[in-house]
């Protein structure tokens, strides 16, 4: 099991980042860092020998109703991967939002987009893991994520502390109960219920026993998402975790 930290869109932190990480998750597209754009031997220096992940848009939302606007998200992410697997990324996060996720039908057009993508990063060589940010007004519901990955054959990305703001511990665990075996990227860190700030790990709310009970034998990868330039505390929280999950770190 690999684990790695997030490092935005700032390739200045990406090269000061701790070396003990196996890789780092790094946030792309416009109008800060288009892939296609960036010197592929400055990502490498920067990369230091450690493995390259990206993070897909942040706010694209991933389906409207409008089937135009929806086939250009497509083929902007498709250009995103196809540029992030030139550079030789592994896997992909995907936020997944929708114009409308209270709107039961319109989720058929939800797991079509997801479909989409996912398979324009097969096409890239690049695993597309969509995320969980049902506690944002445009994320879809914890539910229905998993239901819309398992349907489409999409693997995850396990936002802990994003399931913690949308539920609790209890719903932490209902979902990995539930759909722990299609989870193939953890974003950690831990939250209050005051809001999703990503507090270092064990400062939070976060059950993360109860994570790795539920995740037993886990061998995907493992980013930290904590909001910190402190190494100390970034290496602090991927002790915690890899303690937590029973590997070294």
């Amino acid at each position: 099991m690999d684990i790695g930290l997030t490092v935005g869109d700032d390739l200045d932190r990406l090269a000061a980042s701790p070396s003990r990480f196996d890789f780092c998750e790094v946030g792309v597209g416009e109008p800060t860092l288009v892939p296609g754009d960036v010197d592929p031997d400055h990502i490498d220096r920067a990369l230091d020998g450690r493995d390259l992940l990206v993070h897909l848009p942040y706010s694209q939302r991933l389906a409207t109703y409008v089937p135009e606007v929806n086939d250009a998200i497509v083929d902007y992410q498709r250009r995103l991967l196809k540029s992030a697997g030139d550079l030789g990324a592994e896997k992909a996060v995907l936020h997944a939002t929708s114009a409308d996720r209270d709107d039961i039908e319109f989720r058929q057009t939800a797991a079509e987009q997801l479909r989409r993508v996912a398979d324009a990063g097969r096409e890239a060589g690049v695993e597309v893991v969509v995320e969980n940010v049902g506690h944002q007004h445009a994320g879809l519901q914890l539910s229905v994520l998993g239901d819309l990955a398992r349907e489409t054959d999409t693997p995850i990305c396990f936002d802990v502390g994003h399931a913690y703001m949308e539920g609790d511990n209890k719903a932490i665990r209902r979902f990995l109960r539930g759909h722990g075996d299609r989870v193939s990227h953890l974003h950690c860190h831990d939250v209050r219920r005051r809001g999703d700030t990503h507090l270092p790990v064990g400062a939070g709310e976060v059950d993360y026993g109860a994570v790795a009970a539920e995740l037993d034998g886990f061998d995907g990868t493992v980013a930290l998402e904590v909001f910190t330039d402190d190494d100390a505390l970034l290496v602090d929280s991927a002790e915690r975790v890899a303690d937590r999950l029973g590997v070294d770190f």
